[in-house]
């Protein structure tokens, strides 16, 4: 696995068996005795980075400070969103699609964020969210707004309370969390020396147990200027952090060659015995989860959906293209079905 470098007190231990067993995979599964990371390719984030309790950094943000932003601001951001290099023709399919037979469903049509959905982390977090990442997370409309039925994260080239970078961070927890289910997602991300978006899953008990105890999906990472997606599972063994991941450039020897500036639908199914993802029903992670044991339980209890795009940190490294700037995530929806 690509981001998996050495950390203290790391040795390789048996992964659990996915369906493609049979198979050699370049990836593997790390423990580490330390639940912070910080070697410089990993992309694991400490429970300072995961844990998403009220604290002074993480504070959630009103409806009211959202609002805040004049008209005329919120203009001046929707026009200039051309220097994205996420320069993809915005055509949302959203209303096209019937909604009623989700569990929980996302199709970002209104005039601005629903707050009865999402709420907004802000700040650096401790130690960068526990990743020495480089931006200040807002709830401003300038780093997150709604357009033609397009969520839209933004991250900015701007000096912010003493960080040069700002974004957003968007989750569901407080308002939304499932066990076991279909998620699908038409999403666009940003390439970039230095940036970094995602969209991932925490346990719902993190504040009760912490990370990495309470596990963590990473549906959807990406680093840099690559086209590779990463999908990824972070949980604890005996004491000790594991993770166990893929990616599109090689899942057990097949590859598929995207475009992620481009909307492309990504899907996960998570039930009782697997947890596997997919980009346009190419598989790149799967996870055999049917033990519920050696911290595979966290598996089996319900989590919560997080939106952010980072700027530098661990993963990508400390090198960033200020010219990317203005550089966005795009969001067209997100739906969760039944398990199937």
């Amino acid at each position: 696995m690509v981001w998996l470098a050495a950390c203290s007190g790391d040795k390789i231990c048996e992964p659990p068996i996915p369906a493609e067993s049979s198979a050699e995979s370049s990836s593997s599964v790390i423990l580490s005795g330390d639940s912070r990371d910080d070697s410089a390719g990993s992309s694991t984030k400490s429970s300072d980075s995961r844990n998403s309790s009220s604290s002074a950094a993480g504070q959630s943000s009103s409806s009211s400070e959202i609002a805040a932003v004049s008209s005329s601001s919120i203009d001046n951001v929707i026009e200039s969103s051309a220097a994205s290099s996420s320069s993809v023709e915005i055509v949302s399919s959203s209303s096209a699609e019937p909604v009623a037979q989700y569990l929980w469903h996302d199709e970002f049509d209104g005039e601005t964020i629903d707050t009865s959905k999402w709420t907004f982390e802000i700040g650096t977090g401790a130690g960068g969210w526990g990743n020495n990442e480089w931006e200040y997370y807002t709830s401003r409309k300038e780093n997150a707004y709604v357009k033609d039925g397009v969520l839209h994260i933004r991250a900015q080239k701007e000096n912010y309370e003493g960080q040069k970078y700002t974004s957003a961070r968007m989750l569901t927890k407080g308002k939304f969390a499932f066990k076991y289910g279909t998620v699908e997602a038409r999403i666009a991300l940003p390439t970039g020396k230095g940036i970094w978006p995602a969209f991932w899953m925490l346990g719902q008990n993190i504040d009760e147990v912490s990370w990495p105890a309470c596990g963590e999906i990473d549906i959807i990472e990406t680093i840099n200027d690559e086209n590779i997606v990463y999908g990824t599972h972070h949980w604890q063994y005996n004491g000790n952090h594991a993770s166990y991941g893929n990616n599109t450039k090689d899942y057990y020897g097949t590859s598929k060659e995207l475009d992620i500036t481009q909307f492309h639908t990504y899907k996960m199914v998570w039930n009782e015995k697997l947890i596997a993802m997919y980009v346009d029903e190419f598989k790149y992670q799967e996870i055999d989860i049917e033990s519920a044991k050696d911290g595979l339980e966290a598996f089996h209890k319900p989590q919560f959906f997080i939106l952010n795009v980072a700027v530098a940190g661990n993963w990508p490294g400390f090198e960033v293209d200020d010219s990317q700037f203005p550089n966005e995530m795009l969001v067209d929806y997100i739906r969760v079905g039944s398990r199937r």
